[in-house]
């Protein structure tokens, strides 16, 4: 079975090979990514599902890949994955083409799936035994059920965990094989807020240890608080891609604030130094503004004029999910 040894990139020469079967000689010093796509097109019918994608995924750090459902993260993933065929453009994961070497691959990677995948009878120490046997060096299932807190449902079958239980067998299941590249799809959906939490810490410590982790995520919290950098993609293509920061402090600025009367955001409009006004429902309402400053007087002035109360107003750069809505859209797709 073929190995790689990402160190070992810095002296040799690698190549990257295309979806049409050509290749490119590059060095180790042009090409130092964990994950490299260039120009990526996969299509279905019509469908143009990824459409002309290109970034480079840094080695050892957590990369999110946020978009609105439909917008191509899927089927990205399962390209680099080595589970889908690409129609045309260069990818290379850790000096492997996933679509010509998916068997090179596969034994340096962990996956861990939005649903589904496990054997509804079997229990978190059989499955983890099992996978243990496909890896050279495997964490055993003792280790990886205490590091998930599931040491206590070892012998429990998976249809009789709770949703949250189950996500993190499946992040259990994902690092068993002490993968260089982690795939994270949705890893912290259904748990609760105590065990999102140690699930972020179990995922920093993972890349603290070194692996390079790609990450999708509803949760903009989630993003903002693990992410090295984040993209941001819709109907294919990518919007952005900054560190986390960057991407706030270049949103704009915006106003926050929450009342009991009912405002239409067409009033909210009117005043001067508004952009743009979207309510998020239960009373409050969010105004991007190029000055808040003087919209803060504004405001202030009008609610006083309509004998409207004001709570909770605050002034500030966008959130993660103001930017996120902002480049996407506010409309919601299957």
């Amino acid at each position: 079975m073929a190995s790689i040894n990402p160190a070992a990139q810095s002296i040799e020469s690698r190549r990257l090979v295309g979806a049409n079967g050509s290749t490119e000689a590059v060095t180790a010093r042009e090409s130092v990514a964990a994950v490299s796509i260039s120009d990526l097109r996969k299509s279905y019918g019509d469908l143009d599902a990824v459409d002309g994608l290109s970034f480079d995924i840094k080695q050892g750090e957590i990369f999110a890949l946020l978009g609105p459902n439909g917008a191509g993260k899927t089927t990205t993933l399962e390209i680099l994955e080595g589970y889908r065929k690409r129609d045309s453009g260069e990818v290379n994961v850790l000096g492997f083409d996933p679509q010509h070497d998916a068997d090179s691959i596969k034994p340096l990677i962990g996956v861990m799936l939005q649903s589904g995948g496990i054997y509804p009878s079997v229990t978190p120490f059989e499955l983890l035994d099992l996978l243990r046997n496909f890896y050279p060096n495997a964490r055993k299932p003792e280790e990886l059920l205490e590091l998930v807190g599931l040491a206590d449902s070892a012998g429990t079958h998976y249809r009789h965990l709770s949703g949250g239980q189950q996500r993190r067998l499946a992040l259990a299941a994902a690092i068993v094989g002490r993968p260089k590249l982690l795939f994270l799809d949705e890893p912290t959906s259904a748990m609760d807020p105590q065990a999102r939490r140690a699930t972020w810490d179990l995922i920093e410590d993972q890349r603290n240890q070194g692996t390079t982790i790609i990450l999708t995520t509803h949760f903009m919290e989630e993003a903002e608080r693990l992410a090295d950098r984040i993209a941001i993609m819709d109907h294919g293509r990518l919007l952005t891609l900054e560190e986390p920061a960057t991407l706030r402090r270049n949103g704009g600025s915006t106003v926050r604030f929450s009342s009991p009367a009912s405002i239409e955001p067409a009033e909210l409009e009117q005043l001067s130094s508004a952009v743009s006004v979207r309510s998020t429902g239960q009373g409050q309402y969010i105004i991007e503004t190029e000055n808040p400053i003087v919209l803060l007087d504004e405001l202030t002035t009008w609610a006083r004029t309509k004998d409207i109360l004001i709570d909770d107003l605050r002034a500030g750069h966008e959130t993660l999910e103001d930017v996120f809505l902002r480049l996407t859209g506010h409309q919601v797709r299957e």
